[in-house]
């Protein structure tokens, strides 16, 4: 996809980024769903991937850190939170489909190449020669507004 036509990135505003309330209350919603057969190590790894990618892509969605009563500094985690969902492999698949011609709507995904392949250029090439519906995702991460995400996730199971 040439740079030109990449979607905008939600980001939160400043004035958005408000600790003291719920999670529910902020605007943007940020979900992972993640193929449920995949073994254990796998899908944490899956989640752990795409969870890095998105803290780095969403601006305003690490919240300060701080520190615990001995003084230990801790770092910022997601202050809206995230909600980690579980799905079939073609459920996961229509569900990054339907997240990725959503507007406003962010995706990260974690195809079955890059645990796979050893040597990240070499996940890379191969990316560059897959075609979308055969990525075989192990797992995405949608952030996006709350009610858009909400649609795409709806009957999704809670891991």
């Amino acid at each position: 996809m040439p740079e030109e036509s990449l979607p905008d990135i939600p980001a939160y505003a400043p004035d958005e980024i408000v600790t003291s309330e719920p999670t529910r209350s902020a605007r943007l919603k940020w979900a992972i769903v993640v193929d449920s057969a995949l073994p254990a190590g796998r899908m944490v790894n899956a989640v752990a991937c795409i969870a890095a990618a998105t803290g780095e892509a969403i601006e305003g969605m690490q919240g300060p850190g701080g520190p615990d009563a001995s003084g230990y500094p801790h770092p910022g985690l997601a202050w809206a939170g995230c909600t980690v969902l579980g799905a079939t492999a073609e459920r996961l698949a229509n569900t990054r489909a339907k997240a990725v011609a959503a507007t406003g709507v962010w995706v990260a995904d974690m195809p079955l190449s890059a645990q796979t392949n050893r040597v990240y250029d070499e996940y890379l090439a191969e990316l560059a020669g897959t075609q979308p519906e055969d990525l075989e995702v192990c797992a995405i991460s949608i952030v996006g507004p709350r009610e858009t995400v909400d649609g795409i996730v709806k009957k999704l199971k809670l891991l």
